[in-house]
């Protein structure tokens, strides 16, 4: 598998918004602040990689990875002013990438077979 500096940094601060979230129990402030730099990564990657397909669906799915972005920045920020609603957006958003990152892999997967079957 080829791996270019882009998909390292996606998975990087992807593993990092989740030591972060872990990490708000014991030490809150650099919590939050490891939080806002990994999830703006996250979020600049994803917005930066649009779907390269041309069906609905696909945009669609991409679509649901934006707005689970849009969750994180959000509970980031509700991190930061310490309320207590943050990790019910994030969960939200984690339900939204696992079920996009899920099934915009086997559009893309039926799309790419569709045009070789052309």
């Amino acid at each position: 598998m080829k791996y270019n500096i882009k998909s390292v940094l996606y998975k990087a601060s992807a593993m990092l918004i989740l030591v972060f979230t872990a990490l708000y129990s014991f030490q809150p402030t650099i919590a939050v602040w490891g939080m806002v730099a990994s999830v703006s990564l996250f979020s600049a990657i994803t917005v930066t990689h649009p779907y390269p397909g041309k069906s609905i669906r696909g945009k669609r799915l991409f679509n649901f990875q934006v707005f689970a972005c849009v969750l994180m920045v959000v509970a980031t920020f509700l991190m930061y002013k310490q309320r207590n609603e943050w990790p019910v957006l994030l969960l939200i958003s984690a339900i939204f990438l696992l079920y996009s990152s899920f099934v915009l892999e086997k559009e893309l997967d039926k799309e790419n077979h569709e045009e070789f079957k052309k």
